[in-house]
């Protein structure tokens, strides 16, 4: 599992929601607008900006607006570890 730093009005986020969702891959999601510790969250991993979709992983790795595919390698990645 891993945590999505999201914005409600974020395209890149809805979309790869939906991408998740269709997969039947779990998430949670954080509205950085909503808790500005999740928005220091994602300015200290995308150098001072609020990039999102941010997501951060299990082993405390973070991608910014990952395709589909990297999500799942990384997550395959992960489960072999």
């Amino acid at each position: 599992m891993f945590t999505m730093y999201s914005t409600p009005w974020c395209g890149y986020c809805h979309r790869l929601k939906s991408q998740l969702d269709r997969e039947g891959i779990a998430y949670e999601v954080v509205d950085i607008e909503q808790h500005p510790e999740a928005a220091a969250i994602v300015e200290q991993v995308n150098d001072g900006n609020q990039v999102v979709p941010t997501l951060v992983f299990s082993d405390g790795s973070a991608v910014t607006n990952p395709s589909l595919i990297m999500v799942k390698e990384k997550l395959a990645s992960l489960a072999e570890a």
